[in-house]
């Protein structure tokens, strides 16, 4: 038998998890079908899963359903990104360039 956790984010900072015990020689795929978070999860199916809408790891690197468990694993699920990390941080910058008076060396706080 197999002990392997599975964890799902369903929202930002909130994050289920379910302890679930496999007969050896289980995948992510049986994982995924035994842990029950697929009901309780809006979006969340194999379907979206092989689709790309969710992503599936096992310890922080991405894994296939067919994936073969080990003893004490972690299977993780989470939403793939809507935005490209460097894009967000590219917007956030022009943002911040926004609330900064032009052609003043001071902060946007000070009021001078």
């Amino acid at each position: 038998m197999l002990t392997v956790e599975v964890a799902v984010s369903v929202a930002p900072r909130q994050v289920q998890r379910v302890r679930l015990q496999l007969p050896a020689g289980s995948t992510v795929r049986d994982a995924l079908l035994a842990c029950g978070l697929m009901s309780h999860v809006p979006g969340l199916s194999l379907e979206a899963v092989t689709a790309g809408q969710w992503a599936v790891g096992v310890w922080g690197r991405k894994e296939r359903p067919g994936h073969p468990l080990r003893d004490q694993d972690r299977i993780e699920i989470v939403r793939s990104l809507v935005v490209d990390p460097k894009e967000a941080r590219r917007l956030r910058y022009q943002d911040h360039l926004k609330k900064w008076p032009k052609g003043k060396k001071t902060t946007p706080s000070s009021g001078a």
